[in-house]
């Protein structure tokens, strides 16, 4: 270093410029089916999502109908700009197919080799065979409850569970008032009646919104959880004092034998950990009423089973069952909205950094919600559960 001067010899040098190199953006072909599975009545973009990819260059292609169940027609979306066939193999022939539901095995055998499937992948409910089939095709495969921002949140899963649990209790309001079997109570607390009370076990998300919402309609609300810090975490969130414990056999009996209203809201790696015992639900109050929001994982209720939207009720005990999976499905339209808002930014991104592969490689949520990238296996829980091999995906794209 120079006396006279604060830089080294070789910082004076000339140096080369670095700089930014632009990726031009591709326009994106995409194909929206009919989702066919009993209980879902979503579709994953809306129309005014459809009018914004169209707007900025891309191709949609729907089959006919796809958004009835939405409340959603085919001329809405062909006034959006996209195009309608009655042809299902045609639009699982695009080069990416976006669905809520994950396809099945036959619906899979028409993607196109190298394609992009977008959807919910729904592990429990898979097969070896329909990796091994997106495998030979070398499909590459983004998963709805695997993106997740680098924060830590995991947005579309995020939003589903903020309307499981809000939905959890306006269902259990109106089974508490109207169904056959209840009493004709009104959740809430009205002057000189005492407030209904609602014992929540779960303190995620669902939880959360559960709570929220019956706290919002003037119940009393207890919640229970067997990890401190989601309790803790769910009570900074409320400006007012709310009942919380972890669940210790007695607390949950006393909370149990004097609740109006039980919702099930616990989360487990594999299957969804059995709280509440079928003795403690025939301490329940006559005409109480049970929704149990974990079923699709196994029920934190032992007397809880799987129930339907044609038939979504059951009595036992005297006391009222709801297990329908899939909760978010009850309100297809309000689902739907809320999926598309957070789909739509993310195609536009896909487009926006030239396609699926480097859109891949600069956004850390699609990253994470890559199960398979062009047929390689590149998830550890799937690898575990279905004894496949599996790559990290950092060392394949970059």
């Amino acid at each position: 270093m120079n006396k006279s001067s604060p830089f080294y010899a070789h910082e004076l040098l000339p140096q080369e410029e670095m700089l930014d190199v632009s990726r031009e953006s591709n326009k994106l072909v995409i194909g929206i089916p009919k989702e066919r599975h009993l209980q879902e009545t979503r579709i994953a973009l809306t129309p005014d999502s459809v009018s914004d990819l169209v707007k900025d260059g891309h191709s949609v292609l729907i089959e006919s109908n796809a958004g009835i169940s939405a409340g959603f027609t085919d001329h809405d979306y062909s006034e959006a700009g996209a195009q309608i066939t009655p042809n299902t193999q045609k639009v699982f022939e695009s080069p990416i197919v976006l669905k809520v539901e994950p396809p099945t095995i036959d619906e899979a055998q028409w993607l196109k080799p190298n394609s992009v499937l977008i959807s919910a992948l729904q592990i429990k409910s898979q097969s070896k065979a329909f990796f091994e089939l997106l495998q030979k095709k070398k499909i590459s495969a983004i998963a709805f409850e695997y993106v997740k921002e680098q924060d830590g949140d995991y947005p579309i899963l995020q939003t589903l569970s903020e309307l499981a649990g809000t939905s959890s209790i306006v269902i259990a309001s109106e089974l508490l008032s109207q169904h056959e079997s209840s009493t004709g109570l009104l959740l809430g607390n009205i002057a000189g009646v005492a407030p209904t009370e609602v014992v929540i076990i779960g303190a995620g998300t669902v939880g959360y919104y559960a709570a929220k919402t019956a706290i919002g309609l003037g119940a009393k609300v207890k919640v229970f959880d067997p990890s401190i810090n989601r309790l803790r975490k769910l009570q900074s969130r409320f400006n007012e004092n709310i009942h919380t414990s972890t669940i210790q056999p007695k607390s949950l009996l006393k909370a149990i034998r004097r609740c109006n209203v039980l919702i099930g809201a616990l989360k487990g790696a594999d299957r969804t950990p059995l709280v509440v015992s079928e003795e403690l639900v025939e301490f329940m109050k006559k005409g109480s009423v049970i929704v149990d929001v974990s079923i699709d994982s196994g029920g934190c209720i032992e007397t809880s089973r799987l129930t339907t939207h044609e038939d979504p009720t059951f009595v036992l005990h005297e006391v009222i069952h709801y297990g329908v999976p899939n909760i978010s499905a009850r309100y297809p339209r309000t689902a739907s909205l809320a999926i598309s808002n957070i789909l739509a930014p993310f195609l536009m991104n896909i487009g926006n950094h030239g396609g699926i592969d480097q859109s891949i490689r600069f956004n850390y949520g699609l990253r994470s919600g890559t199960y398979m990238y062009k047929g390689i296996l590149t998830n550890r829980t799937i690898s575990n559960w279905f004894d496949l091999t599996s790559r990290d995906i950092n060392l394949l794209i970059f």
